[in-house]
């Protein structure tokens, strides 16, 4: 695969909010401006077309060969272990033609928490700020204890390499505490600045959800979506496959 590209599919979950279909077009024109030779579609598990199968078939119809379909997931639960492969074997089966190889998920990476912290130095949380500042991490929230062993893991080394007097990670489904319940606890701990950071890629149902439960925070960040970092992740993720051979633009400084 390398010494020539390879197309690229962003397969994202999908949402019946118009929003989150926007973010991902944003995202894509945002790896568009790293690599702008390297075709990149877009196609989502649910909710919102095109649907996977549907893209492959296109992309087979106009005559490509090879494609990588990378998750846009934030950590490696059932539609990245369970969903999206099947829907790959059964295309693959379908288009003999096309070879389909599946990238790694997003998370974790380092890439990701200096996202984050782009999205609260937006939100006017500065380097200064944070000894004396409680995050309270908040995620979609899984079912699978795999992902959430990870983002608890994520939390603490976060807490370790950004010198925040804590980091609490909190779930909008699935598990507990809810984004409110972590506001309160640190709180209670003497953390007198709490700041909710939402480790989502896009506006949504579950997304909405930590918003509304950052009522009582001082600061709420927005979600990661189009930062340069996630696109470059995205490249990167590509590249581990074997596909890429270009090289990628520094990233524009973060605020904060």
């Amino acid at each position: 695969m390398r010494g020539r590209a390879v197309a690229l599919l962003l397969v994202a979950h999908g949402s019946r909010d118009a929003r989150h279909a926007a973010t991902v077009e944003a995202i894509r024109a945002v790896v568009s401006v790293l690599r702008p030779g390297l075709r990149t579609e877009v196609a989502y598990l649910d909710l919102c077309a095109p649907r996977v199968p549907r893209a492959l078939e296109r992309l087979a119809a106009d005559g490509v060969t090879e494609v990588v379909a990378l998750p846009l997931l934030l950590g490696r639960a059932f539609h990245a272990k369970v969903d999206l492969p099947s829907v790959l074997r059964e295309a693959a089966a379908r288009l003999p033609g096309l070879r389909i190889r599946q990238a790694a998920v997003l998370g974790p990476s380092p890439l990701l928490t200096a996202a984050l912290e782009r999205r609260l130095g937006e939100a006017g949380v500065g380097p200064a700020d944070r000894g004396s500042t409680g995050v309270v991490l908040a995620s979609a929230g899984s079912s699978d204890p795999a992902a959430t062993a990870e983002f608890a893991a994520l939390a603490r080394e976060w807490r370790h390499t950004g010198g925040w007097r804590a980091v609490l990670p909190a779930f909008a489904s699935a598990r507990l505490p809810r984004t409110e319940d972590a506001v309160r606890m640190l709180r209670a701990e003497g953390v007198r600045r709490v700041v909710v950071a939402p480790y989502v890629l896009a506006p949504g149902r579950l997304p909405d959800r930590i918003v509304r439960g950052a009522a009582e925070a001082d600061v709420l960040a927005g979600v990661l979506g189009a930062a340069p970092e996630v696109g470059r992740l995205v490249v990167r993720r590509y590249d581990e496959v074997g596909a890429g051979v270009l090289p990628v633009p520094p990233l524009p400084a973060s605020g904060g």
